[in-house]
């Protein structure tokens, strides 16, 4: 038996203008199918010229006459249940900010390889390493990586070690004044 369409507050020639105006290009296709219906189509011409099969043209006929232009929309679907929760994730924020301690941690920078351990270990959660970078770029964290620096480095060391031409037209001293000037930028 045929499902008829039922709520005729919109003509076929008001759906197919609704259809025009509407920016999913799903909703539209179901708009113009139930256009070709209320114009006296068979469902099943219907339902080829919106390139659907005649059943799932049936179920949007069924979704329409019961809510209307709207129900013609794809719903939204939820996604999967996050797996640390707000306070877990306001945790691991602080965590990530205040850094790893080289003789607990075992590590002088974190790596998503160990963070994944510290959920591990804190929250008895097992995430991928790839979604521990998901959830740390959803915390606002980019992946940025320092010049590492021995603990115990000697800066003045370093700049008697560096060897400098002498100051003269295009020399390494005066190049490196010039640099120093650029460090710190504000944007």
């Amino acid at each position: 038996m045929a499902v008829a369409v039922t709520r005729l507050e919109l003509d076929a020639g008001a759906l197919r203008r609704e259809a025009t105006h509407c920016r999913d290009a799903k909703a539209a296709r179901r708009m113009l199918a139930l256009a070709l219906i209320l114009e006296g189509a068979s469902r099943e011409d219907a339902a080829r010229h919106a390139g659907m099969d005649r059943q799932t043209l049936r179920d949007w006929v069924h979704r329409y006459n019961a809510e209307g232009l709207a129900g013609l929309r794809d719903r939204p679907h939820p996604g999967p249940t996050p797996r640390l929760t707000p306070e877990q994730l306001a945790e691991l924020a602080r965590v990530v900010d205040d850094g790893p301690d080289p003789a607990t941690d075992g590590v002088v920078r974190w790596r998503r390889v160990d963070l994944q351990a510290v959920i591990a270990r804190r929250f008895s959660v097992q995430l991928h390493e790839r979604s521990v970078g998901k959830v740390l770029r959803r915390l606002g964290f980019a992946r940025l990586s320092v010049r590492p620096q021995h603990p115990k480095s000697a800066p003045e060391a370093q700049d008697a070690f560096k060897k400098l031409r002498p100051t003269g037209a295009g020399g390494a001293a005066r190049a490196r004044e010039r640099l120093a000037a650029r460090d710190l930028v504000r944007r």
